[in-house]
């Protein structure tokens, strides 16, 4: 079954248990997800959702790529399929569709996200799309042994290992979460 507003809501909650300081700066998103908009499909304006992973090998580095159509380096990640049943799932299909990275070599660090972030996204007229903004929920994921394999050249213009504090400081504090976030039963 597709993934719903509900089940948005629902991993948004869980979220927003463990750290209830970010309430406020999700509180737009967690106020149109009540709207039933479908959250989950890419053609939903002003906003849709879509997941990350950041993936740390040994505990001293992390999976980076390079994206193409942003011109930046950021972690794997990308909009929902319809054939994704749950946000975690999309997350490592996103992170193996972009790096090659073999999925039975890596593994959740905990069912909730490590971050959401809800911000603008410019628009790309070559994809149809106006200006709108992403719920980016992004999952931390742990490997003592992945490489990378073969890149999605549609969406990657490479993909490589970073030491965690280069990393930070390209992507920013959702990597520090990459490392902090606290493993859950579950």
């Amino acid at each position: 079954m597709a993934i719903s507003d509900s089940d948005i809501s629902g991993v948004l909650g869980a979220y927003l248990e463990r750290y209830p300081e970010e309430a406020e700066q999700l509180s737009e998103p967690l106020r149109l997800l009540t709207q039933g908009w479908d959250f989950a499909t890419r053609r939903s304006f002003p906003i849709h959702v879509t997941v990350g992973a950041l993936l740390v090998r040994d505990d001293t580095e992390i999976l980076l790529i390079e994206h193409l159509a942003y011109g930046i380096t950021l972690q794997p990640g990308g909009h929902l399929e319809p054939t994704d049943t749950t946000l975690i799932d999309a997350a490592v299909r996103e992170l193996t569709e972009e790096t090659g990275i073999d999925s039975s070599q890596i593994f959740p660090v905990s069912p909730t996200p490590a971050y959401i972030e809800y911000g603008k996204v410019p628009a790309r007229p070559e994809k149809d799309e106006p200006e709108h903004y992403h719920l980016d929920i992004g999952y931390s994921f742990t490997t003592d042994r992945a490489e990378v394999g073969r890149i999605q050249e549609s969406e990657v213009s490479g993909a490589g290992w970073y030491p965690l504090d280069l990393a930070e400081r390209l992507v920013g504090h959702r990597i520090a979460r990459a490392i902090s976030t606290p493993a859950q039963a579950g």
